[in-house]
This record gives structure tokens, sequence and C-alpha cells, in this order.
């Protein structure tokens, strides 16, 4: 039965894919699509069923099984079964309807083949199908010409990105003189790339894969995709957006050890500033998630950058299936925003304030010393004890009266339990599927260290500085950072009109 689970997964994923073109077909009745999204179900469970059966890497033709690759498979199709599912309603009587769980079916069944294969070749056929289902999608209303403009630039810097991908493919392919992957990566064909060859098809690595998940300069795509339906960009960002962490992550040896690493921090630090102050000036909620999805790619790709490829996939499968959740409940926003505002009219303990800051750097200090002394571990020390402060500052030193913070403290403590009981599944899971990336030289993990706290050092000055010019000129920059370009708005969409009304008659 274990031996058989890759043909029963690929034999699902096909009926899958035969069951989205059979949709189209004008005569199916729309209450078959109930019966497809019951279909969609099936893959992702023989994913599941493969990856906790799957106790070594299995090189099975042009693929590649291991329990990384059925993570992965498992992480997109549940997540592209879930967004299907909510759709059901959410897009009845919409003209696109077949056509939308048809591209919604392909492109996620496509974006789960990449993570199986083990030929470039495949590999790069699987991952363009990908983007250009997903350039399908943001143009889905295609009647709308601000949808069809966002679509024309994403797909344009998609295929800038593939293309790079492309030429990366070749060049380590032509140098190494195989198309397995596995292969690629061997000791004995890495020895074969000159320094500044390694250096500079890990660069185009790089490039590839930092436009797809918006990252500085290359965010603007990701902004102007908010006209696509929320249900598409609950894909997007759920298992798209963050694909670039687990692409670096198979290519992880190619990375280690070179000049690509800094630029990488370098670039992620950046995108980090730039998305975590769009989503806090922007008032538009979606645009918010979106500024909140490029700053949680760049601190992915920080992960990266230091060699900590196994916490990268742990932070992009949860980062997925939480922002996913996020975009699904867009439309409770309003109420949410009343909630936030309500309570940030509170006063809150400087007792339990002062508390939660002490707590967050005992957090620090003891998983620092707890750990091996890496880089990394001391970055995430850092992120984790401002977690734990910020969220004690939220649940307990805001609560009104002892009930509300016991509650708060209660809360804090099952997510401390739980944080730790995922992690450690995760690592069980994955620690023999990820190879161990090598840090880059220390100067570079203190750069890192000097940007992020300046930029939080800053962040907090402003804050209480609010009257300053300084405070002005950086809200407004990262305002028009955030708003859309002149061609991607318009005050009443003309194609509602046109689909209505027709040389003044109504339709």
């Amino acid at each position: 039965m274990v031996n058989s689970l890759p043909e029963i997964f690929f034999v699902l994923l096909a009926v899958s894919v035969l069951s989205a073109l059979f949709l189209l077909y004008p005569r199916v009745p729309l209450s078959y699509v109930r019966l497809h999204v019951g279909i969609t179900l099936l893959p992702p469970l023989a994913a599941l069923m493969a990856l906790f059966t799957t106790k070594e890497t299995i090189i099975y033709g042009p693929w590649w099984l291991d329990s990384l690759s059925w993570l992965l498979v498992s992480f997109v199709l549940i997540i592209g079964f879930i967004v299907q599912r909510y759709s059901v309603r959410y897009f009845l009587g919409d003209r696109s309807y077949r056509k939308y769980f048809a591209l919604l079916t392909i492109t996620t069944g496509a974006d789960s083949v990449v993570w199986l294969c083990n030929d470039l070749r495949l590999l790069l056929i699987c991952w363009g199908t990908t983007l250009l289902g997903l350039i399908l999608l943001i143009r889905l209303k295609k009647e709308w010409s601000v949808a069809r403009n966002a679509a024309k630039q994403t797909g344009q810097l998609f295929a800038i990105s593939w293309l790079i991908l492309f030429g990366a493919v070749i060049w380590v392919t032509q140098s190494t003189g195989h198309w397995q992957l596995t292969h690629v990566l061997a000791k004995s064909s890495l020895t074969q790339l000159e320094l500044w060859e390694k250096t500079c098809i890990s660069l185009m690595l790089i490039l590839a894969v930092v436009i797809p998940a918006a990252q500085w300069p290359f965010h603007r795509w990701l902004l102007n995709t908010v006209v696509a339906p929320t249900p598409v960009s609950a894909v997007m960002h759920a298992g798209l957006v963050n694909a670039g962490g687990m692409i670096l992550t198979r290519f992880s040896p190619l990375l280690s050890g070179n000049m690509s690493q800094i630029i990488l921090l370098i670039l992620s630090s950046v995108s980090v500033m730039i998305g975590t102050g769009i989503m806090l000036v922007q008032v538009d909620y979606k645009r918010q998630l979106v500024g909140s999805t490029i700053a949680q790619m760049g601190f992915m790709f920080i992960q990266c950058a230091l060699g900590a490829f196994l916490a990268a996939i742990i932070h992009a499968v949860l980062h997925g299936l939480f922002k996913s959740t996020l975009f699904l409940q867009s439309g409770s926003a309003l109420d949410h925003h009343k909630k936030q505002t309500s309570r940030a009219n509170q006063p809150r303990s400087l007792l339990w304030t002062i508390t939660g800051g002490i707590l967050g750097l005992l957090v620090v200090i003891g998983l620092w010393l707890s750990s091996s002394g890496e880089n990394y571990h001391f970055i995430s020390a850092l992120t984790l004890g401002w977690s734990v402060s910020l969220a004690w500052t939220q649940l307990v030193a805001f609560g009104n009266g002892h009930i509300a913070r016991i509650a708060g403290f209660s809360l804090v403590a099952v997510a401390a339990i739980v944080y730790n009981f995922v992690q450690d599944a995760f690592y069980g899971v994955l620690q023999h599927s990820i190879p161990k990336g090598i840090q880059p030289p220390e100067p570079a993990a203190i750069l890192l260290l000097i940007i992020l706290l300046a930029g939080s050092a800053a962040g907090v000055w402003l804050a209480r500085h609010r009257s300053s010019a300084a405070y002005t000129v950086i809200y407004l920059w990262l305002v028009r950072l955030g708003e859309p370009q002149n061609n991607l708005i318009e005050s009443h969409p003309e194609y509602l009109t046109k689909s209505f009304f027709k040389g003044g008659h109504l339709q």
C-alpha cells in the first residue's frame, strides 16, 4: 500500500484536473461543482497518507518523494480545497463560475507537482503553468479594465521571473551535465562549478523567487492584485507567494557559503521594513494584508539567508494557513476594526506593561542560552521575545479587570504550548529531508541586527512624535507606496454599467 501511494496520488490528481475540465462543458449542471470540490479533496488526503508513511527519500522516475515534498503538496492542495469549498456560494451567479473552479484546480494542481519534481525540465513547465494560472485568475473579470491592467503588469514580472529561473536551470544543467535535481545538488556536481558560477546561479535563483514573492523592489505587483476576488487572494498569499522560500530550500546547497546570502539578507530586511510600514498606514483591509505578506515573506527570506531552511518552511506553511484564513474572513473586517478601536481607547496598566517587557526579555535570554549559538537562533529569540511582549501587552495589559487579565494570561500560555508542539511536530517530520544551510559571515548577521533594531527604534520614536515633520514625510511616503496606480482604480467599474445597459436599454 505504501509503495502504491504515489501512483494513487497522481491518479487522483489527474481525476481532479479532468473533473475541472469537464465542468467547463456548458451542458454540465452547476450543481456538479459540489461534487467536483469533493473530488479535489482526494489528492491531498493521499498526500497526507504519503507524508505520514514516508520514512526516507525515494527517487521515483522524474519524481523526488520525501517528507518535504509531501508536506508542501498537502499544504497547497488543502488550501486549494478550502478555498474552492468557500467559493461554491461566494461565486454563485458569476459569469466566470465554471472557469474559476477549473483555473483554480489546475493552478493548485500544477503548483503541487512542482514540489515533487526531480527533473528540472518538468519543474520549469509546472512552475510556468502555476504562474500562468495565477495571472488568469487575477484577470478573471476580464471585462474590468482594472483587472486586465493588474494581470498585465503581473504577467510581465512573472515572465521575467520565469525566464531568469530558466536561465539559471540551463546554466547549472550545462555545467553539471545533469537534469535531475538530486544529481545537480550532489557534492560531485557542485565541485564542478567555479565559485563565480555558483554565485551567479545563486543570484539568478534569488532574483527569480523574490519577484513572485513580492519583495522590494518588486512588491508593487502584489499591491495591484487586490482587485482580484478575495478567494483568489487567499490562494495567492497562502500557496503561491510563499513558494520562494520553498524553492530556495530545494536549491539550498547552491546558496550556501557565497555572496548571494548577504544580498538576499539586505533585500529581505528592506522588505520587512517596507511591508510593515504599508500594513500600518493603510486603511484598506486587503492592502493591510498585502503589506503583512510582504513583511512576512521578507522574514522568511531572512531565515533562508541565515541558513535556517527548516524554520523558513515552517514559517511559510503556518503563514499560509493564517493568511488564507484572514482573507476568507475579510468580510468581517469592519466589525474587527471597531473592536480594535474600542480596545485602543482602553487604559492599560503600566505595571503589567513593564511585566510584559521583562517577560519578553527573559524569553530572549532563555532561548539564546538554550540554543547552539548560531546567528539565526539569536534573531529568532529576539523575534519571539518581542512577540511574547506584544501578546502580553494586548491580552493582559489591556485587560479590564482580574478576570480579563487571567483570560489573557491563559491565552498567552496556551499559545506558547501550541507553538512548542507545532514546532516539535514539524522538526520531527522534516529534519531528515532539509539540509542544514551554511550561515553567512558574522558581519552580515550584525548588519541584519542593526537594520532591524534601527527600524524598530525609528518606529517607536515616530509613534511618540507624530507631530514631527519626519513622521509626516515617512507616513505620506508609505501611504503613497501602498496606493494603487492610476490605471488600477475606477470610481465606478464601467463594465458593470455595460453589463446591465446596452444602447440605453436595460438588459
